[in-house]
């Protein structure tokens, strides 16, 4: 598999729409006429190709790298690369055994079957880099300090982004996600400590959580997957 990002456009900067436009004509179309076997997935300047050997992967990049000059593009240095996709069937050595497209980190992961065998797949879950951003647009909500709202308000600030991000990110390994959702839940439990004065106590918090959280299971979108997650004090 080929890992390829476009950079460096000449001529200056141009829209996103014509960029995409240009890479449709400069790549898409220039894979699908030459390489009509080899698979391939692009968002914007961003693109996994999709090789059977490490020597196909070799000359596909090649070939692009060419294609690339050709046009007044080059790839980019250092996030471009070739990645094995190793799992259970594919056990050998390489530089590179992971990648990240579309905020997703491919790798190998432990996977359960229905039977309840583990084997090791290929398989995306959320990134890193992705999750650090996620987790810094959280932090600046400030949810404990809004003590001048109410739950419902709050509920109407945060549900449709956190649903969003279940939506997206969850769509693969979700419980990658169950930290920062308990992180968000632990951002509630000092909003609710901070705001009534009778329930400053953390066994009172609690009680008064779990049952808020078994009277109206779905009231934070989030609570659907971690209504319980240990809060963090």
């Amino acid at each position: 598999m080929t890992h390829a990002r476009v950079t460096h456009c000449v001529g200056g900067v141009i829209s996103p729409v014509l960029a995409n436009l240009f890479l449709h004509y400069a790549f898409d179309a220039w894979m699908a006429r030459e390489f009509p076997g080899v698979p391939f997935e692009r968002y914007v300047d961003d693109a996994v190709v999709h090789c059977v050997s490490e020597g196909q992967a070799h000359y596909v990049l090649a070939a692009l790298r060419s294609r690339m000059r050709e046009v007044g593009l080059e790839l980019h240095p250092d996030k471009t690369r070739i990645v094995y996709c190793k799992d259970s069937n594919r056990r050998g050595s390489y530089e590179h055994t992971e990648f990240t497209f579309l905020g997703f980190t491919f790798r190998a992961r432990q996977v359960r079957l229905k039977t309840g065998k583990m084997f090791t797949g290929f398989n995306p879950a959320v990134s890193n880099d992705a999750l650090n951003k996620i987790s810094k647009r959280v932090r600046s909500w400030r949810l404990h300090l809004h003590t001048e709202v109410s739950e419902a308000d709050l509920a109407r600030l945060i549900n449709p982004v956190v649903r969003g991000w279940m939506q997206y990110y969850g769509a693969f390994y979700r419980s990658a996600l169950y930290p920062l959702l308990g992180r968000i839940n632990s951002y509630l439990m000092r909003w609710i400590r901070k705001k009534y004065k009778r329930l400053r106590g953390r066994k009172k918090a609690q009680e008064a959580w779990n049952k808020t959280v078994i009277q109206r299971p779905r009231f934070f979108a989030h609570w659907a997957w971690v209504p319980a997650v240990p809060v963090v004090w």
